[in-house]
């Protein structure tokens, strides 16, 4: 996800930004905040189930309890639509909370595993332990939920947590910091609040894992702080995710889906399509298609719209203004700087070594990028970096497939976008370019644990052990084939 490119180095007022006195010490401000958690995880608290529920409730009584400052907040930093922050902000959020205490005794009870021979009398299986004091950054674009989600997993899984939200959508993060440690144990639980020196400060710090959301640039500052410790981490990246659409498509569904996918939050969504690849042919019945869903969705002018958001700050809306020199401008392409508006955006001729087509555009602008046929499509994704998703619009379910089996990405979308990661039985996250890891679900829960290998043997037995001692023979050497070998399960060649 793009989402941290705006980088001021004040702290806003107001919140505890998580720092002691040791800085005037020459100390890094933040080892006592980390070392009080660490103390607190070494107490063995947070591994109790009964620990790990109360929190999760408490988290989801948060939600409840504060939903209206909550959509405040959101409004306040983007003017975020009130369905658009409720769905996303703290519905989603909400059955994270509730899918996590549903299956919580189930996740956290040892797996066993199959044994071989040698082990038939003995224990083994797998322990999901936390890993111990984990750090969370969260991006501005969907300020709650890309922290909360997290930290739903975090929780689940009984560990310490330091959670850094974005100071970019300030009314958010003032809201993170003053309100919800109330609802959390206070020694198991912090908020850090500020800009980079603060989170370069905080990564200087030893975590047992670090969970990052933002752009592939501070991903890559993320991941060589990380190395200083050897810190395991996730990495929620994004990239420019491409969008297939087929000469036979229903345009104006195609067009519904786009416009939704694209305008939802105003464009500022790692999962949104980013740019289309069609035919010439296509490009000319989705024009109409799309400026049709355009008007239907946000009226004559989106500007009066309350259900278009606004960009996040004045650095991007200035980014995503320069862009709309890429191309051709088809449908749209009006701004009001004051207001930090862009109209939703469909540009045309646009050509790949653009400035369009060579960052993610994170805004509600659409390019248009014509290829013969699907083919062409493909080769175009595959000379790109790989995107946190790939979607197509098709009937044929073997063209579908096709776009499926020969590309690569973090998820990947048929015939609608976004929809997929709203599934918490699927995994979310990048590949290469586009991130590190994944969560959603259980696949949180495994984020956040270590899954220990564990193989309980009996003090007696000796006379069996004594096969792998020595002195070696022979037939010791048989014995301990015959009893741990693995063999591969017959086949039939024909010859």
């Amino acid at each position: 996800m793009d989402t941290n490119r705006d980088t001021p180095g004040k702290a806003p007022t107001g919140s505890d930004t998580g720092k002691t006195d040791s800085k005037a010490a020459g100390m890094n401000p933040y080892v006592g905040l980390v070392s009080s958690l660490r103390a607190a995880w070494l107490t063995g608290k947070t591994r109790t189930a009964e620990h790990r529920v109360s929190q999760l409730e408490a988290l989801g009584r948060f939600l409840d309890d504060k939903k209206q400052p909550i959509l405040d907040a959101m409004a306040s930093d983007m003017r975020k639509p009130r369905l658009e922050a409720e769905l996303s902000e703290v519905m989603l959020v909400k059955n994270e909370v509730n899918y996590a205490l549903n299956n919580l005794s189930s996740w956290m009870k040892d797996e066993f595993v199959v044994k071989n021979l040698v082990t038939q009398l003995d224990t083994a299986f797998i322990r999901k332990e936390p890993h111990g004091v984990v750090l969370i950054i969260g991006p501005w674009n969907y300020p709650l939920h890309l922290i909360l989600v997290p930290l739903v997993g975090a929780i689940a899984a009984g560990n310490c947590v330091i959670i850094k939200p974005s100071e970019i959508s300030s009314s958010t993060e003032k809201l993170v910091a003053e309100v919800l440690p109330s609802y959390l144990d206070k020694d198991c639980f912090a908020v850090v609040t500020g800009g980079p020196v603060e989170t370069t400060q905080l990564l200087e710090n030893k975590f047992d894992y670090i969970f990052f959301t933002g752009n592939p640039q501070v991903g890559k500052i993320v991941m060589a702080a990380a190395a200083t410790h050897l810190t395991p981490l996730t990495l929620e990246l994004g990239g420019k995710n491409p969008c297939y659409v087929a000469d036979e498509s229903d345009m104006q569904n195609v067009a519904n889906r786009l416009v939704w996918g694209r305008c939802f939050n105003a464009g500022q969504t790692c999962v949104a399509p980013d740019y289309v690849l069609c035919s010439a042919e296509t490009q000319e019945k989705l024009l109409p298609a799309l400026r049709h869903a355009i008007t239907q969705f946000f009226g004559p002018d989106p500007r009066e719209s309350p259900d278009f958001a606004r960009i996040i700050s004045d650095k991007q809306f200035q980014r995503i203004r320069a862009l709309l020199g890429s191309g051709r401008v088809a449908i749209g392409g009006q701004t009001d700087e004051k207001e930090r508006y862009v109209a939703p955006t469909v540009l045309v001729d646009v050509q790949p070594s653009e400035p369009a087509m060579q960052e993610e555009i994170f805004g509600p602008v659409l390019p248009i990028v014509t290829v013969p046929n699907v083919d062409e499509a493909i080769a175009f994704i595959n000379s790109r970096e790989r995107p946190l998703v790939v979607y197509v619009f098709a009937a044929d379910s073997k063209l579908v497939h096709r776009v499926l089996e020969r590309t690569s990405s973090g998820g990947f979308g048929a015939n609608d976008p976004i929809m997929q990661m709203t599934l918490l039985s699927l995994p979310f996250g990048g590949i290469g370019n586009s991130g590190l890891g994944s969560y959603h679900g259980k696949f949180s829960f495994d984020t956040f644990s270590h899954h220990r290998a564990c193989l309980l043997r009996s003090m007696g037995l000796e006379t069996m052990n004594s096969l792998r001692y020595p002195p070696y023979s022979e037939r010791k050497m048989g014995l301990l084939s015959s009893a741990s070998e693995i063999k591969r399960k017959g086949t039939c060649a024909l010859l």
